[in-house]
């Protein structure tokens, strides 16, 4: 497998650089920031990039970005990002779409070599290794940002017969419940999705918006 690795660290660079090379692949680059990184790739078109998160020219997230970059240039390179912690952003940006060929693993769990190997050829063959950290935060990400993630199972039924424009009696009467049942889901769907009372601003509206939008 021909592999471009991208590591600012120069003892981690090449302690990949021999992982690799003793585990019978082909190093065809090894850079130091994100900017040698794409070009790199562009250059050799390896079956496989190992990156790391932080790299120059900023020391943030230009390694994960870079990824992203050449996932969409090149989607047949396979990327394998390694990474202090999980950057949530990027990492949901980056494995929004096929995940084929696609991996990433925090540095603190690559403890045994027979297994990193195996992560890297996983990936470069066209599957996925994710560490179960990123899926967990990615997934935490994920609730955090639904709207109506907080709303029980009632809830979301009374705030979908509002967003077909019914009344709460009308309500009622299609949930078999009484008006007073429906103000009350009404009144905690306001108030779960922070929609206070408000000169000019219509709750129902509001929350229907929400609805909509997720």
């Amino acid at each position: 497998m021909r592999i471009v690795i991208a590591e600012d660290s120069v003892l981690l660079r090449v302690g990949l650089t021999r992982f690799l090379t003793d585990g019978g692949e082909e190093i065809v680059a090894a850079v130091g920031d994100a900017v040698a990184l794409v070009e790199a790739v562009e250059r050799h078109r390896p079956d496989l990039a190992v990156v790391d998160v932080r790299m120059p020219p900023t020391h943030t997230d230009d390694g994960l970005r870079a990824a992203i970059e050449i996932r969409s240039r090149w989607p047949e390179v396979g990327i394998l990002v390694l990474s202090q912690y999980v950057e949530e952003r990027y990492a949901s940006e980056l494995l929004a779409g096929d995940t084929g060929g696609i991996g990433y693993l925090l540095k603190d769990r690559i403890a045994d070599v027979g297994d990193f190997l195996d992560a890297v050829r996983r990936v470069g063959g066209g599957g996925a290794v994710l560490d179960p950290e990123v899926v967990a935060q990615i997934l935490a990400r994920s609730r955090r940002s639904d709207p109506l993630a907080s709303l029980t199972p009632r809830e979301r039924e009374v705030l979908a017969l509002m967003a077909e424009g019914r009344s709460n009696t009308a309500i009622a009467n299609a949930l078999v419940v009484s008006d007073g049942a429906v103000e009350k889901h009404v009144g905690n769907i306001f108030q779960k999705l922070q929609l206070q009372p408000a000169d000019g601003d219509h709750r129902r509206v509001l929350a229907v918006l929400r609805w909509l939008e997720s």
